[in-house]
């Protein structure tokens, strides 16, 4: 299959690495000119933009950092919707705010697009691995025509509903992933504080009715989980920055809701304070070090 593919940064060359190693022909469209190279070699087609990208496309999937860019990508005088051809479906798998998506997705249909948003989770090591998350917010057909594709970047594509509830799906679960993760943090290094052993500690946590994912898998505490960005320096995860993007996100979607998210508000400024620290490019788990005494 012809795929314009519009966005190779973190999450998005490998990916488009996995769509090429799938037997797809992929039209690249990025700023970042040495995975454009890269990805040349392994038999993509450089483009000069996403109008030209989505030309000859049979299927279009961005994946940008926010909404300012997607509207940009898709809407804009380049833009994929300047080149795609009618009927030609297609996915965004950014993670930005429910109405873009909609808002996105309204136009292409206006030129008789289908297009879906499908955020993902697993970060760049699922990515790498194709084990990712799809959360699909499209019609029952266009999601069954994406499926099979989506299949070939991860390990579970899930059905969410109408356009925009696949980014409902992702807020609402970092959301939560955020708190999670304040909360272990507090618990760790309070622990550490009143003198306990923290392996211990954790592993009483893991089984007993504190657990959850961010203690069992993804412990901040450097040294319990040897896999987690905590016991190497808390690189090569999740960032900061990112995290503090989608609360953002969350947030600003429960205001215009009128839905109260106490919680969501407090993680979203524990985690403007680790960014004005100057701390954002570090894993999210980094958290932490905001409980813990100097070392």
């Amino acid at each position: 299959m012809k795929i314009a593919f519009i966005g190779l940064g973190n999450m998005g060359a490998p990916m488009a690495r996995n769509l090429i190693k799938a037997g797809h022909s992929l039209n690249l469209v990025d700023l970042n000119k040495t995975v454009l190279a890269e990805l040349e070699q392994l038999g993509g087609t450089i483009r000069a933009s996403a109008r030209e990208a989505a030309e000859d496309a049979e299927l279009v999937i961005t994946m940008l950092p926010a909404a300012v860019h997607v509207r940009s990508v898709w809407l804009g005088e380049d833009g994929v919707l300047a080149g795609i051809g009618k009927g030609v479906p297609a996915v965004d798998c950014s993670t930005i705010d429910p109405q873009t998506a909609r808002d996105v997705a309204a136009a292409a249909a206006k030129q008789g697009v289908a297009m879906a948003d499908a955020p993902v989770s697993g970060g760049t090591g699922g990515a790498t691995a194709g084990t990712l998350t799809f959360m699909v917010g499209a019609s029952p057909e266009l999601f069954a025509t994406l499926q099979p594709v989506l299949a070939q970047m991860g390990r579970n594509i899930v059905h969410c509903g109408e356009v925009g509830t696949g980014q409902i799906a992702k807020i609402c679960n970092n959301l939560l992933l955020a708190i999670s993760m304040v909360g272990v943090s507090e618990a760790m290094a309070l622990g550490d504080a009143l003198g306990i052993d923290t392996s211990v500690l954790a592993g009483i946590i893991n089984s007993s009715t504190g657990r959850c994912w961010s203690s069992e898998m993804y412990n901040p505490w450097p040294g319990i989980v040897e896999t987690a960005p905590a016991s190497r320096g808390y690189t090569g995860g999740f960032g900061a920055e990112l995290m503090l993007k989608d609360l953002g996100l969350a947030t600003e979607a429960a205001r215009q809701a009128h839905q109260p998210v106490v919680l969501g508000a407090v993680a979203q400024q524990l985690y403007q304070a680790m960014s004005q620290r100057g701390e954002g490019g570090k894993d999210f788990s980094a958290i932490i070090n905001s409980y813990r005494k100097p070392q």
